[in-house]
């Protein structure tokens, strides 16, 4: 298994652009191996300002790659009409726009999960609430507390792992809230397990640079993952035997 994920990328065309010349690369695949799918976690829209472009490379990427695209809360909230916190005046022009445009058929019967293997791959969360829109799973925000919020519906570490057990999975991967975190479960407690960025020969170019934080897949976890949005974005891949979060440094600046 190869498996390459990315989230929010929210409308930034660079960020994704970074991301789609560094997995080209010769080099990314002799560090970390072959990508046999990309799973887009959700919100490609809102925030930014090139909501187009950043479809337009998607669907290039799912040209030559396997790609799976799950939706994301802003997504819902765009094709919903939602009103939602984040986008300036700009952002909101350049996605009404998009209004009538044929990319959005990238958003038809997309799903609001992906299984793969024995990894649950979800926007926000996990639990099957009903669908009251703040608990549908694009929604749902790993917390330490838990109920219903006006950011959507908070759910534990804890909620997870009993849910992933119930279904026969061991592992998750979300996006939605911009940062990464890792919660690994023993038969004793869930611990918080570090994130600590190396230098990763995949990146040593003039272009761009990578860093990357291999976890250990021994243990049932719940991986979250930085947005593909900004300065430095972040993505991920996963074999058979670890989780990488990997980050994109620019070295062009």
């Amino acid at each position: 298994m190869g498996v390459l994920f990315f989230s929010d990328v929210h409308a930034d065309a660079r960020a994704i652009a970074m991301l789609a010349s560094c997995i080209r690369r010769p080099l990314f695949a002799e560090s970390f191996g072959h990508i046999d799918r990309i799973i887009n976690l959700g919100d490609i829209l809102h925030r930014g300002t090139h909501p187009k472009e950043s479809i337009e490379i998607i669907n290039a990427l799912a040209l030559d790659y396997l790609l799976i695209s799950i939706l994301g809360n802003h997504d819902h909230a765009f094709l919903n009409d939602i009103v939602v916190s984040g986008s300036d005046l700009m952002s909101a022009a350049s996605h009404e726009k998009l209004r009538n445009s044929p990319l959005l058929s990238i958003f038809d019967q997309m799903p609001l999960e992906w299984v793969e293997g024995n990894m649950l791959c979800v926007h926000g969360g996990p639990l099957n609430l009903g669908n009251h829109i703040l608990r549908l799973k694009c929604w749902q925000r790993l917390s330490h507390n838990v109920g219903d919020s006006f950011t959507g519906y908070h759910y534990t570490a804890q909620m997870a792992f009993t849910e992933l057990a119930e279904r026969g999975l061991t592992h998750m991967v979300c996006g939605h809230q911009h940062t990464h975190i890792c919660c690994r479960k023993t038969a004793d407690e869930i611990r918080e397990y570090p994130i600590d960025f190396i230098p990763s020969p995949a990146g040593s170019d003039k272009e761009c640079a990578l860093e990357v934080a291999r976890v250990p897949l021994d243990l049932p976890a719940l991986f979250r993952i930085g947005s593909c949005y900004g300065d430095e974005p972040e993505f991920a891949y996963a074999d058979d035997s670890a989780f990488s979060y990997i980050r994109i440094l620019q070295t062009n600046r």
